[in-house]
């Protein structure tokens, strides 16, 4: 893809700040000049955490719903570490599982403080490592712009700093990290994860059988890969948010739309130097149009702001493309993987929203959030080379649907 960013105007309604355009071109021009973006590839791996236990139930899920398989296994003195492919070419799936069920981070701190988020306290997506050329030059250009990394005497775990991976701190924004790993470093053998382990014979058989079944279904070719990942935050930080992530990446801000039936905006950044959003995947922002406390007033639904109240800053959701087209059972590839799923027991939010004819569209639908991550599965095709990540109306209905699975009863309010 070659695109000019500088020259780029982007899409939507969503009507932005003085102050972001600005300091939106201010960004972009001194990631040129410090020489951040020439260092920069794409995403090469998501980062999610579980509870002690979880780590083979979540990843039963995935070979149901994803194209992801375990390659390997490492332990270090607090975590296992799952390492897991997809289709070639596109970023890896990495889940961290504490030993102990008494670890405790950050992160940990951060889920105790939200009610729906307590009751899995390290379950929590840790955010996407990027691809350098130089992990040292990025780290010292980064700091030398505010951002705020992580050293081996500060973390309890050492898969956050070591001389392969470098994280930033939990962005008080969004609640992400952003890793960075040289090019040639995802060959595991030189990372240092610690010990490499076997499963036990009986995880192994648990992960066998989930293959047969994700086989037996013929769904695994249909899913192509992760589209984007979609973070909600609070209605007044979402232009920092946005500029935080630009700041830390070689991404551009696409563009930005309100979805007014849900008080909501949808907020989109993407990496010029991929033909295929899955060789590195959008990362997109959500908020409230106004804060909860103003919406008093108004009365309006706010799904979204109800999330990150409920659960915190954190990912909502990771989106898959499905691949376009008919399927022979005669009804579209998404409606027949969808079907697939459900005969499985996987749940999903709602119908799938979106009209697939003679003209471009879109088809989406939101699972219910995984027991083991909190995260909910997207899946979205495509239809006649539709180009956009989502329309107005299948965003209210999605959005809507998730806020009333992701409701939070006490007393006698209700959001």
């Amino acid at each position: 893809m070659t695109l000019d960013i500088n020259k780029y105007k982007p899409l939507g309604d969503k009507k932005n700040s003085e102050y972001f355009h600005d300091y939106l071109a201010r960004i972009y021009e001194r990631r040129h000049s410090s020489g951040l973006e020439d260092l920069l590839g794409g995403i090469c791996a998501l980062v999610v955490q579980v509870d002690t236990g979880d780590a083979v139930a979540y990843m039963e899920e995935l070979y149901l719903m994803t194209p992801y398989r375990l390659s390997d296994v490492y332990q270090n003195a607090t975590h296992k570490f799952y390492f897991l492919n997809g289709h070639p070419g596109r970023p890896k799936f990495v889940i961290l599982e504490p030993l102990h069920a008494a670890f405790e981070d950050d992160l940990t701190r951060l889920n105790m403080l939200y009610p729906m988020s307590r009751g899995k306290p390290n379950a929590r997506y840790i955010g996407e490592i990027f691809s350098t050329k130089d992990l040292k030059a990025t780290r010292e250009i980064l700091e030398s712009h505010s951002i705020r990394f992580h050293y081996p005497a500060e973390t309890e775990n050492e898969f956050f700093s070591n001389k392969h991976f470098n994280f930033t701190f939990p962005s008080a924004m969004t609640g992400n990290r952003i890793g960075y790993t040289p090019h040639d470093a995802f060959s595991l053998e030189e990372l240092e994860h610690g010990k490499r382990i076997q499963l036990s014979g009986a995880d192994q058989s648990t992960l066998e059988q989930a293959a047969e079944k994700a086989a037996s279904l013929n769904i695994s070719e249909l899913v192509l890969g992760v589209d984007h990942m979609a973070t909600r935050i609070l209605a007044g930080e979402r232009e920092d948010a946005i500029l935080e992530f630009l700041t830390m990446s070689n991404y551009y801000f696409w563009g930005a739309y309100n979805i007014k039936d849900q008080n909501s905006s949808t907020n989109v950044n993407r990496n010029p130097q991929v033909d295929n959003d899955k060789q590195s995947p959008a990362k997109v922002f959500t908020a409230n149009n106004i804060p909860s406390f103003i919406n008093s007033f108004e009365n309006a639904p706010m799904p979204t702001e109800d999330f990150v109240r409920n659960y915190g800053r954190r990912m909502h959701h990771i989106a898959y493309e499905i691949m376009d087209g008919d399927h022979s059972s005669g009804e579209k590839n998404i409606d027949f993987v969808v079907d697939a799923l459900k005969k499985e027991g996987i749940d999903f939010l709602a119908q799938v929203v979106g009209e697939c004819s003679d003209t471009p569209n879109l088809k989406q639908i939101f699972s219910k959030h995984s027991k083991y991550s909190l995260l909910i599965t997207e899946y979205v095709e495509r239809c006649h080379g539709y180009e956009g990540f989502f329309t107005k109306s299948n965003v209210a209905a999605l959005t809507q649907a998730a806020g009333e699975d992701e409701r939070y009863q006490h007393g006698n309010v209700f959001d």
